[in-house]
């Protein structure tokens, strides 16, 4: 008796039909939407520049990747969300994730940790109506580490008592005083993008080199920086109790930056300072503060360690920048990733023929 080894049953050959059209393609796209998730979740991920806080370091219609790998990328904390997708479906309203499972976040190992004047993108800390993994993408420079000293004197960052290195294009509020309307081709000219028409003149937003450019055209008187005095407050900035602490954007500070394992005593002052802390990004059941004492878990304590570490971010654009000195410090499972390149860059104002910022192209990000 002789047997073919290599012969395969009718119903094994049956089995090896070949797929039709509809079900290759769904094999390719289920495939591609598991890669592209797998690459956006450990790798990369693009972003775009939505407003001009950080100008003009990276400016409005830039594109990003953002590497994951740097500080190490996030294990998921919310699961039953559509692929690719962040708070909602694509062009509509309907959320696209359910928060019936809630998991433990955990990062796994990178190859660095976050640096002083890094680009980070990280999750919007005040958004408490979303899992931490699905708050609004925010991305700023960071200007203070865990455990750092920090205070803003007359605009000058100091960290530590030492001023630190700002960036090269760093921008400021500008009053353009002049009777004469500005033509927009003259703001173009100068890369000053943003600005408003005032009773005076104009309100831009530029660096100080470019100020003092702009003021030598005819037509305009003089062009002055708009900053705030060291005795004025603003109420708008953190912590929000100028009782206490009679800060503004331009002179805010001294403030301490917590650090994982660090004890404080708690006081009138340090309660003012890191409730928010304690109460929303520390995962604690409960948090209250009564009589000027605060409790935690229903235990009222004098002293509290801080469970994670915290960082300090700013806008390069410092005067139209919603920021660390307006919402507080961001906590290190907010953190998403390094600013890595910018792929492609759009001018939104320009024509078709010139809306492409060639000279932008695979730039790194300082």
């Amino acid at each position: 008796m002789k047997f073919d080894f290599f012969k395969k049953s009718e119903k094994e050959q049956e089995e090896k039909k070949k797929k039709s059209v509809a079900r290759e393609w769904l094999d390719a796209i289920v495939f591609a939407v598991i890669a592209a998730t797998i690459i956006r979740w450990l790798f990369l991920e693009a972003f775009t520049i939505p407003t001009p806080s950080m100008e003009k370091s990276l400016l409005v219609g830039d594109f990003l990747f953002v590497s994951k790998i740097h500080y190490g990328p996030r294990t998921p904390k919310t699961p039953l969300q559509m692929p690719l997708t962040h708070q909602k479906i694509w062009w509509t309203e309907i959320p696209s994730y359910l928060d019936w499972i809630q998991l433990p976040q955990y990062r796994l190992p990178g190859f660095t940790s976050i640096k002083q004047n890094d680009v980070v993108v990280f999750n919007y800390p005040p958004e408490l109506q979303y899992p931490v993994d699905l708050k609004t993408n925010y991305i700023k420079r960071c200007v203070g580490l865990p455990g750092d000293s920090l205070k803003v004197v007359d605009t000058q960052i100091y960290v530590n008592d030492k001023p630190l290195d700002n960036p090269e294009k760093m921008e400021f509020r500008h009053n353009i005083v002049t009777n004469q309307d500005i033509k927009a081709r003259v703001f173009k000219n100068y890369d000053i993008t943003d600005y408003e028409r005032t009773n005076y003149g104009y309100i831009a937003h530029t660096t100080p080199e470019i100020a003092k450019e702009f003021e030598k055209l005819p037509f305009v008187q003089r062009v002055e920086v708009l900053k705030m005095n060291g005795d004025q407050v603003n109420p708008r900035v953190y912590p929000k109790n100028s009782q206490l602490f009679s800060w503004n954007e331009d002179y805010y500070g001294a403030i301490w930056i917590p650090k994982e394992g660090v004890t404080i005593d708690l006081d009138e002052s340090t309660i003012a300072l890191y409730r928010d802390v304690i109460e929303n990004y520390e995962h604690n059941d409960e948090v209250r503060v009564e009589n000027g004492k605060m409790y935690v878990d229903n235990e009222e304590v004098s002293q509290y360690t801080f469970k994670q570490d915290y960082y300090f971010m700013m806008g390069d654009n410092r005067h139209n920048s919603e920021d660390s000195r307006f919402w507080g410090f961001v906590p290190e499972d907010h953190v998403v990733g390094k600013a890595f390149f910018i792929w492609l860059s759009l001018d939104k104002y320009e024509s078709f023929l010139k809306k492409i910022r060639w000279k932008r192209f695979f730039n790194l990000i300082h």
